[in-house]
């Protein structure tokens, strides 16, 4: 026996390498409780999200899952990979785009893309990483891209983990 834990965690901030795609497994297939759920949570009353009858006259046929929750997956499946235990705060978003919509009972797959990173000039023992992050539905179809700006702790000293 060994007393010998390995804790589970995201990258520190020198482990983490531009340009390297990260893939994060396993993907989420998203239900209808799902979209209803998140959608009347946050008070959206959007009808493409909770009226089928109303959904089906629409270009798309059918309910789509709300963007808000498809991109809030896609960052929510990198967190175990990337920034568990190790992020400081989200510092914001940018250029969130959805080229097609998800449905019910679609799978989501997400993958991120680290495009920048610098130490922070004004927090010691931190720094700034720019992620590009990108979901995708069963069939490679991408469904969300977003630009995520964080602050993430830099590897304490000592830490040899």
């Amino acid at each position: 026996m060994t007393d010998k834990r390995i804790r589970q965690r995201g990258l520190w901030f020198e482990e983490m390498e531009p340009g390297v795609v990260y893939e994060h497994r396993p993907g989420r297939t998203i239900t209808e409780a799902d979209n209803t759920l998140f959608t009347t949570q946050t008070m959206n009353t959007q009808a493409l999200h909770l009226d089928a009858a109303y959904s089906e006259t629409t270009a798309f046929g059918e309910r789509l899952v709300n963007s808000m929750f498809t991109v809030s997956t896609v960052v929510g499946l990198s967190v175990a990979q990337l920034t568990q235990g190790t992020i400081v705060a989200n510092l914001g978003f940018s250029e969130v785009t959805f080229p097609k919509p998800l449905v019910h009972g679609d799978t989501l797959y997400a993958e991120t893309v680290i495009t920048d990173k610098r130490t922070s000039k004004s927090r010691p023992g931190e720094g700034i990483v720019t992620f590009e992050h990108t979901g995708k539905n069963q069939h490679g179809d991408v469904v969300v891209k977003a630009i995520r700006t964080t602050l993430v702790q830099l590897r304490p000293t000592g830490d040899d983990s």
